[in-house]
């Protein structure tokens, strides 16, 4: 299979100049030829290949200077809808939206937490009402990355109030052009606002929009939620990658700032760093084989907390220079980076880490239940119809 792969690169690279002006035409031939995925089917931007095989193709087309489809402004499309969709979307679906979210023509967002329903994403309250061939969708959504740039949403709305709350509620796909689609900005503690607040007026989603079957949202939506994790928490990298190699290049060049005390903790926290990349690979290993399960909650866990502990720890080891905050300008950008800018906006953006993408408190629920086997929190509105829970 890889000397198949190589030559695929080779006849890509050999029919479309990869340093050519027409960047979105390479990643479609790549989509084409199935080199986007290689794990997904063949049609469908890939081949049915193992997907640790993924990284061969990604060195040989980085080697040759392909350009690539700029993931971290397509993340939420990649890492959560695209898996959603392969899983539980019709033939037509997949066709559909796999090929334009993978070459970055369509950005996608995640309308799922809500005001009252956040932590407690089952409370959701936004409505989905049947209505001719389709759906009208009435209610409000929070916390919403890139809806100031996205064609696409994924959404799950309740379709049965009088069911409990985990079984009323459908998964749908939204287009964020339609009437009825308001986006507003919710500025953040970095004077970004690269999040957003969605209201949702009379949206009108035909039934052809709709993944997975009716009352069936939920367990959709656990595959979205256990491939956001990984996408947030597992991504691969090399030693010192991310934000333990930001502190450590610090030290390294700036030896004037070191203190015994500081030292002792980046220590500790280096070795945290590699044990968390380590179990990454593990992940993607096991993932290789199967779908993601509640194992990614323990890498979306370490990975909030360590980036908080090291942004912490920068800001300490600079002493006045990490207080100075190099930009309040309000921004609503396009793409997310959590160690960029300086070490004020990197100490600031990492306070988010333990919200997004499950709070660090469900996701130690999720992995006490779901990974050891714990006896699970008592539940009293686990068997009561939505519309009779307090709210």
């Amino acid at each position: 299979m890889e000397s198949e792969l190589r030559e695929r690169v080779r006849r890509l690279l050999a029919g479309h100049d990869p340093a050519g002006p027409d960047r979105t035409a390479f990643l479609r031939a790549r989509f084409d030829a199935g080199l986007a995925w290689v794990h997904f089917p063949p049609g469908l931007g890939g081949l049915g290949a193992p997907r640790a095989l993924q990284s061969l193709v990604d060195a040989e087309l980085e080697a040759a200077g392909a350009p690539d489809n700029d993931p971290r402004r397509i993340g939420i499309g990649l890492g959560m809808a695209a898996p959603t969709i392969l899983r539980y979307g019709t033939e037509e679906q997949k066709r559909r939206f796999l090929r334009p979210l993978w070459t970055g023509e369509e950005v996608w967002c995640q309308l799922f937490s809500e005001p009252g329903a956040g932590s407690d994403l089952a409370a959701l309250a936004t409505r989905a009402v049947p209505e001719g061939d389709g759906w009208r969708v009435d209610g409000q959504k929070v916390w919403t990355s890139t809806a100031h740039t996205a064609r696409w949403a994924i959404l799950i709305a309740r379709t049965d109030p009088d069911l409990p709350k985990h079984r009323g509620i459908t998964y749908f796909v939204c287009d964020m052009t339609d009437p009825g689609v308001e986006v507003r900005p919710l500025r953040q503690i970095t004077g970004e606002a690269e999040f957003n607040e969605v209201f949702l007026t009379g949206v009108r989603i035909p039934d052809a929009h709709r993944l997975g079957e009716v009352g069936e949202g939920w367990q959709v939506a656990q595959t979205t939620l256990n491939n956001e994790r990984v996408a947030i928490g597992g991504q691969a990298m090399p030693r010192e990658g991310g934000m333990v190699g930001v502190v450590a290049t610090t030290w390294r060049e700036r030896p004037e700032l070191r203190t015994h005390e500081l030292h002792q903790r980046l220590l500790k926290s280096w070795v945290d760093a590699e044990v968390a990349r380590l179990a990454g690979e593990r992940l993607r290993q096991q993932l290789a084989v199967g779908q993601p399960g509640p194992e990614g909650a323990a890498m979306k866990l370490a990975f909030a907390r360590l980036a908080q502990e090291l942004s912490g720890l920068e800001v300490e080891l600079l002493g006045e220079e990490g207080l100075v905050y190099d930009d309040w300008t309000m921004r609503r950008p396009e793409t997310v980076d959590f160690n960029g800018r300086r070490a004020g906006y990197r100490y600031l953006r990492a306070k988010g880490n333990s919200i997004e993408g499950g709070t660090s408190e469900i996701l130690r629920n999720i992995i006490a239940e779901r990974v050891l086997g714990l006896p699970a929190e008592p539940r009293t509105d686990k068997d009561t119809p939505w519309k009779e829970l307090p709210r």
